[in-house]
């Protein structure tokens, strides 16, 4: 007459909970958040098994509900299944959207599945995050949910839901981070000569540091010219401008630095003892004697460039075959190929010079070293000659370059 309680799942909740349970007694079966049964409804009853010694034996059996209402026999234990797997690999995070795929294994119980992308918590100044409006319903029993388009470094929870309130997939995540924006605020402190910033806030992503650029030009010098390459860590708000004579003309870039990489650069520009509009020095490379357009040779007069010549000996020399402003910047900064006969490069490196004093260097002479070729000059060329001096740190590059210029 009646039927003991079925041991299946030992997740599955049965109302009414009981030991025992009277034959045709409809009991409801539910499981934890997530999960769903395979059978929402079942009932006992019994079935008569062959004939043992002339008498019958009764068996009791469950049936199950189905949907479409009608009971079948269970043939094997009812579990709480999962109703939603998100497939392992297909989570996708950029800094801007989230995409996941996902599949539903009791097709109808996901018939009304939401899913959702919400702001993970409150956003304050200056890194306020607006709130995502994005809900999307989710049909059938595979698909693609992608959240609509968010913010960089930013939590959001993605949750997948049947209402009234039952949750089947919770996650949350932070989206990746991008390159920050540009610097805004950067000054020239006149009591200490040194620049002085605002720091970026890590909106876009933690910040890792700041890339620095200046660039020096000499009031009395026209042909002297300072580049210094910097990378210093977010703590750092201010950094000295290298000391030169009164009216340097200086021209600073400056970019945040995040994992992604380096942001949008500001500019600025900045003349020691004025404070007019800072007006860019023209470059004015020194001239040069002696040339022999026979010989393809001309003399220039090096001095070293280091203050100390006995501490920094190794200047370069770096022949270019055209001179305008643009043009010094580039080969004072970059990286000259070696020297090619049948492929003159614009640029190459003709000498390198343990220069302690000053001195008169034949340029083109056609002597050769390691990684140089003091190349015979062309008749009817244009040259701009640089003497560089290179001095690297753990945190910066600083080249320092004297012009020449003539023509052969």
């Amino acid at each position: 007459e009646t039927c003991q309680r079925p041991w299946w799942d030992s997740r599955l909740r049965l109302a009414p909970d009981q030991e025992n349970y009277k034959k045709n007694e409809e009991v409801m079966l539910s499981c934890p958040e997530g999960f769903q049964p395979s059978f929402t409804k079942i009932k006992c009853s019994s079935e008569v098994q062959p004939i043992s010694h002339g008498k019958p034996v009764y068996r009791e059996v469950w049936h199950g509900r189905d949907s479409r209402g009608g009971w079948i026999r269970i043939w094997s234990n009812v579990e709480c299944v999962e109703v939603l797997q998100v497939v392992p690999g297909t989570l996708e995070i950029s800094s801007t959207s989230i995409k996941l795929n996902w599949t539903c294994r009791l097709p109808d119980a996901c018939q009304r599945m939401r899913a959702t992308c919400r702001l993970a918590g409150p956003s304050f100044p200056p890194c306020e995050a607006e709130e995502v409006k994005g809900e999307e319903r989710l049909h059938g029993r595979k698909g693609t949910f992608t959240c609509p388009p968010l913010q960089p470094f930013t939590d959001y929870s993605v949750t997948i839901s049947l209402p009234p309130s039952t949750i089947l997939f919770t996650w949350l995540v932070r989206t990746e981070e991008t390159v920050p924006d540009k610097p805004e605020k950067l000054w020239l402190d006149p009591s200490t000569g040194s620049l002085r910033w605002k720091a970026l806030p890590s909106c876009k992503g933690e910040i890792i540091g700041y890339q620095l650029n200046i660039t020096t030009r000499s009031a009395q010098d026209g042909s002297f010219l300072e580049m210094e390459r910097l990378q210093l860590n977010s703590s750092v708000t201010e950094y000295p401008l290298p000391e030169h004579s009164p009216g340097s003309s200086y021209v600073v870039t400056m970019q945040g630095l995040t994992a992604a990489g380096a942001g949008a650069a500001s500019l600025w520009e900045f003349q020691t003892n004025s404070w007019d509009t800072p007006r860019p020095l023209d470059i004015s490379c020194r001239s040069v004697r002696d040339i022999s357009p026979s010989q393809g040779t001309a003399v220039l007069p090096l001095r070293p460039i280091a203050p100390h010549p006995e501490v920094v000996r190794e200047h370069q020399l770096i022949v270019a075959a055209m001179h305008n402003g643009t043009a010094v910047e580039g080969a004072c900064l970059g990286e000259p190929q070696p020297f090619n006969a049948s492929r003159q490069p614009s640029t190459y490196v003709a000498a390198v010079l343990n220069l302690t004093a000053p001195m008169d260097f034949v340029l083109g002479s056609g002597t050769r070293g390691q990684g140089y070729h003091n190349a015979a000059l062309r008749p009817g060329s244009d040259y701009m000659v640089l003497l560089r001096l290179i001095h690297r740190s753990q945190q910066a590059e600083k080249f320092t370059c004297v012009c020449y210029s003539f023509s052969v």
